[in-house]
């Protein structure tokens, strides 16, 4: 009897232990135009996604120009720090930078001046982060555009003189950073480019921006190495007849989730594939915050949840 009871005792912490190892999924996002600050929500499998805080901010963005809080991007480190990067204005020429051990209290929020050497540079937008493992750093990669250097686009009067692609920077420890360098370089204007290692390789989402011929979709081009070269020759659009952007992406079982804002509608969507191939549109099937906009979904173990109050 004794031996039973120890048995379903050691049973017992076996399944404690799994349930605590479980990773839950987080979504880094903004509302609005970006005054209020970062907002996050949760979700156990991918496609149902609730609030945290209560959906009110949890950082109020205190730098740039317009003092904004746009695309913030969280990438935790192998020592369970959290880094992310933001964008702080339309027509900035650095991002923003924080840190923080329980994604609750932040440190203090810096710019780091990714396109100050380039005097004809328009923007910074939507900066994303990567841990390379294989160089042990972190890839900051974003949107800018600089006239006359790239190839050119069809302009619409809207979007006159945006013409994006993506540059780059590494670093090891957010103080030092390597020389900005162009990062991808297609025949079409690009933004919102974003990582995801899968099977051993390097799959890149992005939204090619051409307006005219409006584009507006989701792509993605695929290499061997995080930091690089990828081939330009992009895939065919996985996305429906509408227009989309701030794709994210998180593998959730056997599926690669590919989450984006569908900004004309005002709502979020999404598609998966078990094989970057077949693509199904289950944007029907997921549910997300009020008002949430362009951001990242990553997953945490389940302990990180305490910090927060739940719905």
């Amino acid at each position: 009897m004794k031996r039973l009871i120890f048995l379903y005792f050691i049973l017992f912490l076996f399944h404690a232990f799994v349930s605590a190892e479980e990773p839950v999924y987080l979504f880094s996002y903004f509302t609005g135009r970006g005054e209020d600050g970062l907002h996050l929500a949760y979700s156990l499998d991918g496609l149902h996604w609730k609030a945290l805080n209560n959906g009110e901010s949890i950082l109020a963005p205190e730098i740039g120009k317009d003092k904004l809080f746009r695309d913030p991007c969280i990438v935790e480190d192998p020592d369970g720090k959290f880094h992310m990067v933001w964008t702080t204005g339309w027509w900035d020429k650095h991002i923003g930078y924080a840190s923080s051990e329980d994604l609750v209290h932040w440190s203090e929020q810096k710019t780091i001046p990714v396109m100050a050497h380039e005097p004809e540079a328009k923007n910074s937008w939507a900066p994303e982060l990567f841990y390379d493992k294989e160089n042990e750093e972190y890839l900051i990669f974003w949107a800018t555009t600089i006239p006359g250097r790239h190839s050119e686009v069809a302009e619409s009067e809207r979007e006159k003189g945006l013409n994006h692609r993506m540059y780059c920077t590494t670093t090891r420890d957010f103080q030092s950073f390597t020389t900005t360098r162009m990062f991808f370089n297609p025949d079409f204007s690009v933004i919102d480019a974003t990582i995801l290692e899968n099977d051993g390789e390097f799959v890149m989402f992005l939204k090619n921006e051409n307006p005219n011929p409006p584009e507006k979709n989701i792509r993605y081009t695929i290499s061997e190495q995080a930091s690089g070269p990828y081939p330009t020759e992009v895939s065919e659009p996985i996305i429906g007849d509408y227009w989309a952007e701030g794709p994210t992406a998180l593998k959730v079982g056997e599926y690669v989730y590919v989450y984006f804002d569908k900004y004309r509608e005002h709502r979020y969507g999404a598609v998966r594939s078990k094989d970057l191939e077949n693509w199904e549109d289950v944007s029907e099937m997921v549910s997300f915050p009020s008002g949430i906009r362009h951001g990242t979904a990553f997953s945490v173990e389940k302990k990180v949840l305490e910090n927060f109050t739940l719905e």
